[in-house]
Formats: structure tokens, sequence, C-alpha cells
């Protein structure tokens, strides 16, 4: 690996949380590292990194490079970079911003660009805030990254493995790592070997039915079990569309029984987790992937009376 890509992993961290979000973000004093020449060493590590050809693959990292490449004006990163959101590699799907890359692609003289416009549509109005001239930072990475820093002082190995994992791993599943990492909070406390009366297991306490669904074969395995704690947050965010407070109903008592009380359950230990996991990750809303699954026929009357009051 050549000794840029050692230079911008550090960078490409600082944008892991707009990643999640299906954004990318890069402070103005980033924009100063990278010269125009440097474009094709940059794609060149972005691909690496997208596919793991030599290194830890890693596609919240690679997103980053090519970003920077592709605000240069390189073609390859352009393309690249639109195919990742064409096909929701680590980020939500989004038609509109990948067919703004392919126009750009297409305009840098990519030969392919031009076949993939027409497959993804009209481009997105907005642009990508790191491929602005002066783009802004985004407080909310840096946050989450002083955040980390601070779960990672003084923390026991075995917990700064897990806070990393799940850091590496989130993105992959368009999941904030602070959700993430408030539901281990609230689930196990971080003990990979954590097991409740009702069988559920793991540091996401997995019950059998939820790790069988998810594909996870040894719910004690600590990568098996973020694993399919991010698929099963995922699932929740789609099907309750981003509410925060219903995906952790559903996390705790099953997406069935909020469907059913059109809402948080009246049980006591679910209205005590709903509390923890709002207190702990400090949002109401996350962003969620609609192909995942159909909407909750909760929110689809929310919709409909939402119309009606119009």
């Amino acid at each position: 690996m050549n000794t840029i890509l050692h230079a911008r992993t550090a960078l490409a961290i600082s944008r892991l949380v707009c990643a999640c979000a299906g954004l990318l973000c890069i402070s103005a004093v980033e924009a100063q590292l990278v010269a125009p020449q440097q474009a094709s060493s940059l794609v060149a590590d972005a691909i690496a990194l997208e596919h793991g050809e030599g290194v830890a693959k890693d596609v919240v990292k690679a997103m980053a490079i090519y970003c920077d490449a592709a605000r240069l004006g390189d073609a390859q990163a352009q393309f690249n970079l639109g195919w990742i959101y064409a096909n929701g590699r680590g980020v939500v799907r989004d038609d509109g911003i990948a067919a703004q890359l392919f126009q750009m692609a297409a305009n840098s003289g990519h030969p392919q660009a031009a076949n993939m416009l027409r497959l993804v549509g009209a481009p997105a109005s907005k642009v990508l805030d790191c491929l602005r001239e002066n783009p802004v930072a985004d407080a909310t990475a840096t946050t989450i990254l002083d955040e980390k820093d601070e779960l990672l002082a003084g923390a026991s190995a075995e917990r700064k493995v897990i806070v990393d994992l799940v850091f590496r791993l989130a993105p992959e599943y368009q999941v904030n790592p602070k959700l993430a990492l408030a539901v281990i909070t609230a689930e196990s406390a971080y003990n990979v070997y954590a097991r409740s009366p009702k069988n559920a297991q793991g540091l996401m306490q997995l019950i059998p039915e939820t790790a069988a669904r998810f594909n996870v074969k040894n719910a004690f395995d600590p990568v098996q079990n973020i694993r399919g704690g991010l698929a099963y947050l995922r699932w929740l965010l789609a099907y309750f569309r981003g509410d925060v407070t219903l995906v952790a109903a559903g996390y705790n008592a099953g997406e069935g029984a909020v469907d059913k009380y059109r809402g948080v359950p009246p049980y006591r230990e679910t209205q005590g987790y709903v509390k923890s996991i709002i207190s702990l990750f400090k949002n109401l809303e996350h962003p969620y992937d609609s192909s995942v699954v159909d909407a909750s026929p909760l929110i689809s009357r929310r919709v409909n009376a939402q119309v009606h009051a119009r």
C-alpha cells in the first residue's frame, strides 16, 4: 500500500458517520492536502479498499478517498463512487446522487458512464458536500468520533475490540454506530457471553429465532452477533421508516407487538428499554433504506392520517 493511503486513512475515518447516513463530508483543511496529480494514486488506494485487494476491505474509507479524487476531476473515481450509490454499497441507495456522479464521469470522458446514466435516471439537484470547492465539515462526525474516543479511553481491551468492530461493520448495514452501541449497552453491557432468561444471546441479545432469521450460526461469536443485530436494526429502520422509538420497541418486544399496540407496547420492560436507547442515542430519527422492506401498517396509517388532516 503506498504512503498516500496511510496519510488519508485517518482523515477518511472522520467521514464514517456521514457515510452511514448516505452522505459524505470533508473539511476545508483536508481539501488542501490533495493535489490534482495525486488523483490517480488515490483511486488505486480506493479500489484496493473497496475490494479488499491487499488490505482489509473498507467501503467507507474507499468512498471518502473516491470523493477526494472525484472532486479533483478523476473520471474513474466519479464513476466508481456513482456505482457505489447506485448499488447501495455501504450507503443507502440513491439513484439521484449516482446519476450526478455518472454525469460528471461522462463529462470527463468515462466510456461507461453514459450507459449507466440511462439506468439511474435524472441527477440529484443537491451536490455531495465533499465535491464542493469549499466543503463544510460535518459536526456530527466529529461528535461521534469524540464519543468513540471517550468509550475507548480507559476501556478494557475486550471493550475496545467491540467498539472498533461496531464502527467498522455498522456502515455496511447503513446503521449509525451510536445506535448499535446503544443497543449493546442496553442489551448486554458489552458481555459477549450474556444470556437472558428468554435465551437471548450475546452482545446484541439475539433470540434463536432472530439469529436464524439473519443467518447467525453462533450468537456468542462477536462478529456474527453484531452482524445479526445490525441486520435486524437495518430491517427495523426500514420497517418503521426511521422512527427510532418504534425501532427500539421492536428490537425489544418484536415488530409484531409494536404493530399490535400501534406504538410502544404497554410492557414496563419495553418502555424502560426505549427510554434507555433514546437517552444513549439522543436521536428520534435515523436514515433508512425503503427498499429493504415495505413499511409497517402503523406507518401507513400515520401517513394516511396526515394526508386526511391537510
